[in-house]
């Protein structure tokens, strides 16, 4: 019961593989809509994260969400939860 509530309050993000190079590992870009602090105008944020991929289905271009997990390796820190929408 109390494991549950923990993978719950995990967090997810949707974004867009762009390399599928490394072995179970690809890198998913994720872009969002921040408001600058000072000027107050919308700006795109992109943070390209490293998650694992344990069966090597992402191929580039693949819309997935991730959730975080504990460290995998230096800069893993995420798992592809589920492959949203396949690439063109």
């Amino acid at each position: 019961m109390q494991n549950q509530n923990v993978r719950k309050m995990r967090k997810v993000r949707v974004g867009t593989v762009v390399s599928d190079k490394m072995d179970k590992t690809v890198v998913v870009s994720i872009v969002d809509n921040v408001r600058h602090r000072l000027y107050k105008k919308i700006v795109k944020k992109t943070v390209r994260r490293k998650a694992h991929d344990e069966k090597n289905d992402c191929k580039v271009g693949d819309r997935v969400s991730i959730m975080e997990t504990r460290p995998l390796s230096k800069e893993k820190r995420w798992r592809v939860e589920k492959i949203i929408e396949r690439a063109k």
